[in-house]
């Protein structure tokens, strides 16, 4: 730790993908990267464990295939021979409904003979296309825009699951232009979502881009923190265990990080900064630069989640997992957000003859779970389990818990991302970079790290001498 230097060209604060993917693609344009984590190991809520023989996500199971630069990525990681695309069997997902677990449709076809919805919601489709689009300026939920154009049982047992499972969000708060930007461009540009899925798959088609929808789930062999571990071995200067207390403004015009490395003072100078922190944590470290940013900062929520990973012999679990998971409605009011079939959907993720699943709880839905004691949390999932799919005794579950573990893109956020730009345009050379913004998932995050680094890059000039 000696021999690091304490002047960059670029600091970047955070190693959750995004900040690793914007340290990784602006080093490799020739500046000089420091990476600041108050972690202990690269990715944030992202990590694989293990025990007795299974493998279990502290945060991400999965991410989706979107993106050319995806591959291109791993190549240059050498980590794209370990890619593992999700299995087969992972392409049917459930929904909960009266209690039982009913496949979702995968196709028109299956759509209308599917016993998931009723007949009227089946009919209520037909109307979509002649339903006119809101102005273009408005700011609608996404409950209230599904309701508008698709009908309420839609809403309750397609999109408020789905919700769930992204953001751990509340559908009657979650903002579409900022959640949902595709869905609410779709409408704006073609008046009517069916219409504009079949038009803009054209489009796609020539960007090479592919629709979430569409798009294929995919892992690696020793789980999503192969990503992070990756990104970190080719970074020259990545140092984990730093946790930033202040960044300030250099009369020279770049910045000073203040920071603490094992208890000890530090301080790190650079031309530029890449906050790649959680909002919350930024609030803090932004305070001597400006107040308003601080403000700004703070005003974005995030709803909390216990990931809990259960262990079974495959006998004890009646259900034949043979999918991907579950989301449970809202309406149907039991205690979990949804479970993963994580050993159907990877292989390598349960020994013979056991499965493993992984299951969420808390969110905006109902926070207090996330903070029940273990053995209640413990007994409530595996209540939950026997009731779903059939699960008797587990022979282990492992929580995780994240106070704060996904950004709410709840109405006004695009609001609160402009206050703080606004803020922060009196200090050029300060940019983001973190999943409070440009998207929640693992590819969004690497497509966003990709693209700041050419803004930095457009910055900061050649590397300094």
């Amino acid at each position: 730790m000696n021999a690091t230097p304490s002047s960059f060209d670029l600091i970047v604060i955070g190693a959750g993908v995004s900040g690793l993917v914007a340290a990784y693609e602006t080093q490799k344009r020739g500046l000089a990267v420091g990476v600041l984590d108050a972690g202990d190991a690269p990715g944030g809520v992202i990590g694989t464990r293990q025990r007795d023989g299974f493998a279990y996500e502290t945060g991400a199971n999965s991410t989706l295939d979107t993106s050319p630069l995806l591959n291109e990525l791993f190549a240059e990681l050498g980590i794209l021979e370990a890619r593992r695309d999700a299995s087969a069997v992972a392409s049917t997902r459930f929904i909960v409904k009266h209690g039982q677990l009913l496949a979702l449709p995968t196709s028109p076809g299956a759509f209308f003979t599917t016993a998931a919805f009723t007949l009227g919601a089946k009919l209520r489709l037909f109307r979509e296309p002649f339903i006119a689009p809101s102005p273009a300026q408005a700011e609608e939920s996404i409950a209230a825009f599904v309701r508008r154009r698709l009908g309420n049982e839609f809403l309750d047992y397609a999109i408020d699951p789905f919700v769930s499972g992204i953001y751990a969000g509340d559908p009657e708060q979650i903002s579409v232009p900022a959640a949902f930007p595709r869905l609410h461009a779709l409408e704006q540009k073609y008046g009517s979502l069916i219409r504009g899925q079949i038009m803009g798959a054209r489009e796609r088609r020539k960007s090479a881009e592919k629709a979430k929808n569409a798009a294929k789930s995919f892992s690696f062999a020793g789980g999503m923190r192969d990503l992070p571990k990756a990104l970190a071995r080719k970074l020259a200067h990545y140092q984990p265990g730093v946790r930033v207390t202040a960044i300030e403004r250099r009369a020279d015009g770049g910045f000073d990080v203040r920071a603490l490395r094992a208890g000890v003072p530090a301080v790190f100078h650079a031309r530029a900064l890449v906050v790649a922190a959680p909002a919350y944590a930024a609030a803090r470290f932004v305070e001597p630069l400006s107040a308003p940013l601080r403000r700004a900062l703070e005003a974005i929520e995030y709803a909390p989640v216990a990931v809990v990973a259960s262990a079974y012999r495959r006998e004890d679990v009646r259900h034949d997992l043979a999918g991907f998971g579950f989301l449970v409605p809202k309406k149907e009011k039991r205690r979990i957000l949804g479970t993963l079939f994580s050993s159907s959907m990877f292989e390598g993720r349960a020994p013979a003859g056991h499965v493993l699943l992984t299951t969420f709880a808390g969110g905006r839905r109902n926070p207090d779970m996330a903070t029940l004691e273990d053995g209640a949390l413990g007994a409530a999932v595996g209540d939950e389990l026997g009731a779903l799919v059939g699960a008797g005794k587990p022979l282990w579950h492992e929580i995780v818990r994240w106070r704060h573990a996904i950004p709410q893109y709840t109405l006004g956020h695009l609001e609160r991302i402009a206050a703080i730009d606004h803020a922060a345009a009196a200090f050029p050379g300060l940019f983001w970079c973190a999943n409070w913004r440009g998207g929640v998932s693992v590819s969004d995050c690497v497509k966003n790290g990709h693209a700041i680094a050419g803004t930095v890059q457009a910055f900061a000039g050649p590397r300094s001498a």
